[in-house]
């Protein structure tokens, strides 16, 4: 809990009131994003972000199953995964099927904080979706009988790869309502003036892909429905930036 004068506590809400807030940034403006992929050799994909001082890794490894599963924390998964369904799934879990109802690759993420100066949720989303980009899967040949009822047999590839497809993973973006406004990105001290949070996840065509909210202050609908406009305004600004530098990372490591 951040602890500050009441003094402090004016001095944020004021200025979030009035569009200029105590780093200087506007409302809807994210802090400089930087991008690192490849950052764990033993992964299969791997990226670090930073945001401000939002310091965070993460990590995808794939394996052979016979069940789909995506370990995530509860706000990443329902971001990124959508209801239990799998419904507006921001990743396609379908890509991952080797033989339908039989064979498929497991994909774990993990994520690190490695240092918390705010919007972690946003920042956990952008390493995610880095990572995945950052991801290959060995290529699989899967052998005749693998139409019988028998278990198909597989060979997986030492030397092949597929680059795994993010063209709809979404970007996470949570608007914080400070006051009767919201900000993205939002500081340690600005959160801890918050009457609530919702982190709305949106792909690159603007579909809305999964929603959390937190906070004790409840939210009408006609607002929760304004945030989610605003969100995807505020994507294609999150959008340009992380494509650009993970491009730029990717870059880096073909060199």
């Amino acid at each position: 809990m951040v602890g500050l004068s009441l003094g402090e506590k004016n001095f944020i809400k004021g200025g979030i009131a009035q569009d200029i807030r105590t780093d200087g940034r506007k409302r809807l403006t994210y802090r400089p994003i930087f991008v690192e992929t490849g950052v764990i050799p033993q992964a299969s994909g791997s990226a670090r972000v930073k945001m401000g001082a939002t310091d965070v890794i993460a990590s995808v490894k794939g394996r052979g199953g016979e069940e789909l599963s995506v370990e995530l924390s509860t706000a990443l998964q329902r971001c990124l995964l959508g209801g239990k369904s799998g419904a507006g799934a921001g990743i396609d879990l379908s890509s991952l099927s080797i033989v339908e109802g039989k064979v498929c690759w497991d994909i774990y993420i993990d994520g690190l904080v490695v240092s918390s100066d705010g919007n972690l949720l946003d920042a956990l989303g952008a390493a995610v979706k880095a990572a995945l980009s950052n991801t290959a899967i060995p290529k699989v040949e899967v052998t005749a009988n693998a139409s019988s009822e028998e278990q198909p047999e597989v060979d997986v590839s030492d030397e092949e790869f597929l680059q795994f497809d993010t063209t709809g993973v979404p970007v996470i973006i949570t608007l914080t309502k400070v006051g009767s406004h919201y900000i993205v990105d939002a500081t340690p001290e600005e959160e801890s003036q918050m009457s609530s949070a919702v982190s709305i996840s949106v792909n690159s065509q603007g579909r809305i892909c999964g929603l959390t909210k937190r906070g004790g202050a409840g939210l009408d609908p006609s607002i929760i429905l304004d945030m989610i406009s605003v969100a995807k305004h505020v994507s294609d600004q999150l959008f340009n930036k992380l494509d650009s530098e993970i491009a730029a990372a990717e870059a880096c490591d073909d060199e």
